[in-house]
Order: C-alpha cells, then structure tokens, then sequence
C-alpha cells in the first residue's frame, strides 16, 4: 500500500527534466523571478533521451550548434555524444541554481484540472520509495517529449521464436550485451542505425543494416571551419555560438527550400557524399538511392562519413527489401536471401504518445486528444492552463523549446497584466466549421512513426492561430508578438 502526502502548491509545473524541461526551468527563472516552480522527472537524473539511450556510439543526429540552448553557447564538435550532451546540461543546471527546483524519480500518473478551483492537481509515484505524492499547480507545462521510452516499436515478423540468437531494441539496450566477433544484423537505416552500425563495426565479425526502403544520409565532416576560425581569432564564444548558430540555420532552411523545389539536385549532392567515401564506381542502389525526395524523413548525418567508412572496410553491408520470417540463424528476405545473424537489432523506431500517456481529466471528464485542436502548436482548444513543448522535426527540437519557453513567460505575464487566473484557447465563431488536419501533415513529413501515431494526436486547423506549420523560419518571427488575446479566453 503507498502513502500519501498532502499536495505541495506550485506557480508552474514542468513535467521532464530532458532538454525541454531544463530549459523551461531556465528561462522561467530569469524571465519570471519569483515565479514557484517544480520540475518531475520520472528518471534517477536528468538528460531525457540522452540519459535513457545507451546504445553503442549514441549521440545527437542534429548539430548542438542549433541544439543546445540559444542561452548557453556550445564549444564542442557540432555533433555530440550523449555524455557530452549530458555535460552541456548539467553545467546548465549548476551555473543557474536549478537543482532546488528539480524532482527526480517522479513518475506521473494523473493530471485533473478542477475549473472551479482554477488549478492542476498531479499525482504521481516516487519511483525510489514507492510513496504517492500529490502536487497542484496553476499552470502545467509538459516537457517529456513525444515518445514510449519503455515500450519502443518492433513490428512482429514471423518466425521471431525461432531465432536462436539475442533480439534487442536499441531503446532498451542490455548493459551485458557481448558483440564481440559476432555477426550482427541492424533491422532499420535511420539515425539510430547510423550511429550504432560505425560504432560496432571495428568489434564484430560483420554487420549488416537490413531495411525495407533506403534513408538520405548527409556526410560531412564532424567541424565547423569558422567557428575554429573565429576561434582562433579570439572571438567571444558567445559570439561564436549566435553566429554559428544562425550560420547553420540559414543553411537548413536553403536545403530545406532547395528539396522542396529542385529535389533532383539536392539528391545528386547527397550522392556526391557517399562517392567521395565509397568510390565513384560504388553502385548506389539499391541500398542508398531511396524513392521519395529528400527531407519528406529526416535526413540522417553521418559524421565524417563513419557509416560508410564502414562499408567501405568490409564491416558493414546493406540488404534492402522484406523480411519473410525470422530464422534460426538469422533472416530470410522475400527474395530468399539468407542473412546470418547471432543478434539481431531492431533499430524500427519509437511509439510516440501524448503527453506522456498521463491520465488526463477536464473536471471529471476524461480528456480526449484528438478532437483537440492546437494552438499555435503548443496549447490545445479548450483545456486551460497547459502548454506542450512538441520540438522541430527538421530543425533542432530545442529551436522551439526555447521559443516555448519564452512564449509561456510572455503567457503567464500577460495573465498577470489582466489580473487573469486561468487561459484557455478557445475557436473563434468564424472557425465554426473549419476544417481539422492531420497534427503533421503527411505530404510533407510522413516517417513512420508519425503515421502510426496520427489517431492519437490532436488536430490543427486551416487558419492561425490554429495552424501547426513546424516551419521555424515563419515561428520565430511569428511567436515573440502574435496577439495573445486572439484564440485565447482569460478569467
């Protein structure tokens, strides 16, 4: 049997302690001093994903420059290993005193909005001590991002029973896992295949990435020429970080444009990558020639080409096509090829959920997603006093967990300016009828992960401020001065 604590009372609550939540924490205690907050992070630290993911070689797939903070600049290789991440944050929370506000081993169970007191109730179990502890708060901010860390995706094949080797999911990596001089089979070619095959391939006897479809990869070298040059001049890293940072920006948002209007171009560039690692007589498909133009999925970096260096040994192949069945020794695709295996990864994804499949009640009634739409992306038609941080998918998560944050300060101020208690975003009469959308829309972005998941997210509308566009270029003008009093009601 728990036991139960009276509720301690909080400003704000920000539920996770990744690269969001300690963000959030940061900018509400510079921009709102005073403001009583908690951050729960159901984990023994902080760091999200990058405390959570051990696989070998785990590091960022976006470059820290435009992922780390906008506050705190980076001076390390542009991509980054999670311990070099975890580093970046931990300085983060001790150079701003935010240890006092965070709450580890905090699991979440059950969010209740009560309209009548005008305030969140939370419960949620110590996950050290097995107590039940209740928190109230009158505005909940959700930071622990998008997907299932305890349940990753593995679609069932046939035959899985019959392997007589290890299954693993990259997300639930086993800290006893001996790979050594094994052969090893990597079911997938997204960026957790592309940082786990390098990684393994000078230990095992040969790894192969099995995929259904190829992915785009970018290869480049893991540096930044200017910002070592201005380095080397002496330039305030501060400055260096703004720079670099607007630098790659800007050059995001060109290739972004130039997939969108000249995708064939953009292809032969990222081909030119993998010929000048595999040699220009290297057939490209059907491994590493997908169908779909670049950017419709994410494009996977490979820093200083490692992936393909590792082909280019002989420590790693691609076989592309169905699997059949699982077998004793490995897999058989459909179009019979035998693949020996003596572990099998399957690097297939992430469940994503909503809000961290919290129970969630609106007054007694239980809260149903998808019949909510968003608001700019970040609160959701009627239910008051929440803000979701739901991050870029082509440019870095934190770009708009930063802009977030800044949003929700501006929020709580404006409320303090009205004498206001309680926001809710509510359609306008002239939204009546207007048409719901997918929360992502599928001709523009459609990885897998997203598409299994669209039944369970809210919806966006045709109009702002209902629209979400995931279009960082328009969100950062667009965020700092859209009027908070058009879609949203203050009592």
């Amino acid at each position: 049997m728990t036991e139960t604590t009276s509720a301690e009372h909080f400003d704000v609550l920000i539920v996770g302690g990744g690269i969001s939540g300690v963000g959030g924490a940061y900018h509400l205690t510079k921009n709102r001093p005073g403001t009583s907050l908690v951050v729960l992070e159901n984990q023994e630290s902080f760091g999200g994903t990058w405390l959570t993911h051990t696989y070998p070689g785990v590091r960022s797939d976006s470059d820290l420059y435009t992922f780390g903070y906008e506050f705190k600049p980076w001076t390390g290789p542009p991509i980054a290993t999670a311990q070099e991440i975890l580093t970046y944050m931990g300085e983060v929370i001790e150079e701003n005193d935010l240890a006092q506000h965070i709450r580890y081993s905090h699991e979440v169970k059950k969010a209740e909005w009560s309209g009548e007191d005008g305030r969140w109730t939370l419960t949620a179990d110590k996950t050290d001590t097995g107590e039940e502890v209740t928190f109230t708060c009158n505005f909940l901010y959700m930071c622990q991002g998008y997907y299932n860390h305890k349940e990753p995706y593995t679609p069932e094949w046939p035959g899985m029973d019959r392997f007589e080797g290890q299954i693993v999911h990259p997300q639930l990596w086993p800290d006893d896992l001996d790979y050594k001089g094994k052969k090893v089979v990597c079911i997938g070619s997204g960026a957790t295949a592309a940082t786990i095959i390098p990684a393994m391939a000078p230990d095992v006897e040969h790894i192969t990435m099995v995929q259904r479809s190829p992915t785009y990869f970018v290869c480049g070298r893991n540096a930044d020429e200017l910002a070592d040059q201005l380095r080397e001049l002496e330039v305030d890293e501060t400055w260096i970080h703004e720079i670099i940072r607007r630098k790659r920006l800007k050059d995001q948002d060109t290739v972004t444009q130039m997939a969108r209007d000249h995708p064939d171009m953009v292809k032969e560039e990222l081909f030119k990558g993998l010929r000048e690692i595999l040699g220009e007589d290297f057939d490209l498909s059907p491994h590493f020639t997908p169908k779909y133009r670049p950017w419709r999925q994410r494009l996977a970096f490979v820093p200083d080409g490692d992936l393909f260096h590792a082909v280019k040994d002989g420590k790693a192949s691609a076989v592309t096509g169905e699997i059949e069945t699982f077998t004793e020794t490995g897999l058989r695709m459909e179009d019979g090829e035998e693949v020996e295996a003596d572990i099998i990864l399957t690097a297939t994804g992430f469940n994503m959920n909503v809000l961290g499949d919290i129970e969630f009640d609106i007054d007694g009634a239980p809260l149903d997603w998808p019949n909510r739409v968003g608001f700019h992306g970040t609160m959701f038609s009627d239910i008051p006093n929440l803000a979701w941080v739901f991050g870029y998918f082509r440019a870095s998560w934190t770009l708009r967990a930063d802009m977030i944050a800044k949003l929700v300060c501006r929020l709580l101020d404006h409320m303090d300016e009205k004498g206001a208690e309680v926001v809710t975003p509510k359609l306008r009469s002239e939204d009546e009828g207007m048409e719901r959308l997918p929360w992502v829309d599928p001709e523009d972005f459609n990885p897998g992960y997203i598409s299994r998941a669209m039944h369970i997210l809210p919806k966006q509308g045709d109009r702002d401020p209902w629209r979400h566009t995931q279009d960082y270029w328009n969100e950062r003008k667009v965020f700092p001065v859209f009027d908070l009093d058009d879609g949203l009601v203050y009592e």
